[in-house]
């Protein structure tokens, strides 16, 4: 009997909170994989039904070769995932982004899973010539391929969701794996100024986790082997989102890879993308935070 999901970067940011969710929703056990390069102890959730593995997912056969048989579903959300941070780890991000989840797609193959792939909006741009502007998006554009690539093949079965600038409770705040909000945030309590990346008029669509793993959730549920997109109606310059906080700001040099536009995609590999916005704003999301920190 088929009783386990399994969550790559469950001990991340995304991959906590779906566990969150997932553990509300279904009755299944959970294994998370995570080698906690960005992962972290404290996001562990505290319940029987969870099992934390630390490991890499270029060993994930060998880690989960008494799970295989019983396994519903994969979540691979255990990538490298940052754009400007792939320059100066590029190993590291190909190491994870192209052989680790090569691993993950054969296990999945193999023993028939059903994968839930995470891919990002940075391969989206300029009608997909952005995807050459880091290591990072272009890994994952790799992937998208590949994905495509082994479903003409082999009939492999999968769900493909593109995340938009994911944010909220566990973000990461501090190190050169933060993201921008918890960035600011950190900045904000810290009494300090909010540094934004030059120009600061480049436009992003920001996400609240808790939209991002509901949606995740409904996708895998609907079984409909499509592409999806989580993103918010509305986007905002980088500059506007500094704003919000009413703290003064100071500019950043450019950086590598900067992307300048949030593209929403239509299609990809000839298969529309379905749309799925997240109700949470960004604005109302910042004005209670600030409430609660006055």
């Amino acid at each position: 009997m088929k009783k386990y999901l399994i969550i790559t970067g469950g001990a991340g940011f995304i991959g906590s909170n779906l566990i969150d969710h997932l553990l509300l929703k279904t009755n299944y056990q959970i294994i998370s994989i995570d080698n906690y390069s960005s992962g972290k102890k404290k996001n562990h959730i505290k319940n029987s039904r969870v099992l934390y593995i630390r490991g890499d997912t270029r060993n994930i056969s060998n880690i989960l070769k008494n799970y295989s048989s019983k396994i519903v579903s994969l979540f691979h959300f255990g990538e490298f995932a940052r754009i400007y941070q792939s320059f100066k780890n590029y190993d590291k991000c190909m190491d994870s982004n192209i052989q680790g989840s090569n691993e993950v797609f054969k296990f999945c193959l193999k023993h028939k899973i059903k994968l839930i792939y995470s891919a990002t909006s940075a391969t989206f741009g300029k009608k997909g010539s952005d995807r050459n502007l880091s290591p990072y998006a272009f890994s994952k554009a790799i992937n998208l391929e590949n994905l495509n690539n082994l479903k003409n093949w082999f009939n492999f079965e999968f769900e493909v969701i593109y995340f938009y600038n994911v944010y909220g409770p566990r973000q990461i705040m501090t190190g050169e794996m933060a993201t921008v909000i918890g960035i600011f945030e950190y900045q904000y309590k810290k009494k300090k100024y909010l540094t934004v990346v030059k120009p600061g008029t480049q436009s992003r669509r920001f996400t609240h986790v808790s939209d991002t793993v509901k949606i995740c959730y409904d996708v895998w549920r609907l079984n409909k082997c499509k592409h999806y997109l989580i993103t918010h109606r509305r986007s905002y310059s980088i500059l506007e989102v500094a704003k919000m906080f009413n703290k003064k700001t100071k500019f950043l040099p450019p950086r590598a890879g900067e992307r300048y536009n949030s593209s929403i995609a239509e299609g990809i590999y000839g298969q529309k993308i379905i749309k799925k916005f997240g109700k949470i704003s960004l604005k109302d999301y910042i004005t209670s935070f600030i409430k609660v920190k006055i």
